[in-house]
């Protein structure tokens, strides 16, 4: 199937939710596409509904009490076949509207919020699921695009004295702190754009891993537009 997403070696492409679910992570592709093109206009589901600071989580029965036209009702019909697919999988997903997530403000050294390049950790076999209905999109980065921040040596430096401990659990403060999950670009990166309307299952760290976890981020939202994001 060729898309704009054919040439990235970390990403496969699939044309069904099942496939979606049921195809292997392999080699360097940690990263596997639904690709399709969407109907509806999910503008107008945004429009009408009510964000609450700068992230609501969306029910269904909130989506179902929208009073929409023929074009927003095809929308939010696709969102709720997405969900339904998702619980059915036995997945727990979130409709979030958001205008902006909480930026990192902790440590000046390393940034660990979610516009840093990381990567999800799990104790068990699950992965990442992701749709943008509306708004920016999310970013993915091949793993040789990136090395993880905590191999600078200037960062590390700083991290060392941040810990201020014993040298033996220094490597157990940057897990318990979340800074090895967060990566930096290579000068020569190129992040993939995961679009609208496709649907995505990324690769996560965790024990039984097959491949490397999928690098990404969430996008720098535009001025005054909310994103509509379904995740698990």
């Amino acid at each position: 199937m060729d898309n704009e997403f054919s040439d990235f070696k970390n990403v496969k492409i699939v044309s069904a939710f099942s496939r979606l679910t049921d195809e292997d992570f392999q080699g360097e592709k940690n990263a596997i596409c639904w690709y399709r093109h969407l109907n509806g206009d999910f503008a107008e589901i945004v429009s009408k509904l009510t964000l609450v600071e700068n992230l609501s989580e969306i029910s269904m029965e909130s989506l179902m009490a929208l009073q929409l036209s023929d074009e927003g009702s095809a929308a939010r019909a696709v969102i709720m076949s997405d969900f339904q697919l998702l619980t059915d999988f036995g997945a727990l997903p979130s409709l979030n509207l958001i205008k902006n997530y909480e930026r990192d403000e902790e440590f000046e050294i390393i940034s660990t919020d979610v516009y840093s390049f990381h990567v999800d950790r799990s104790p068990i076999g699950i992965d990442t699921f992701l749709c943008t209905y509306h708004g920016t999109s999310s970013e993915i980065l091949a793993n040789d695009q990136a090395e993880q921040k905590i191999m600078n040596s200037e960062i590390r430096r700083k991290l060392k004295k941040l810990h201020d401990g014993p040298v033996e659990e220094f490597e157990s403060f940057l897990i318990e702190n979340y800074f090895d999950l967060h990566y930096q670009p290579k000068s020569d990166a190129q992040p993939i754009s995961l679009g609208k309307g496709h649907m995505w299952r990324l690769a996560v760290d965790h024990p039984d891993k097959q491949v490397l976890p999928c690098i990404h981020r969430a996008p720098k939202e535009n001025d005054g537009e909310y994103r509509l994001l379904l995740i698990c």
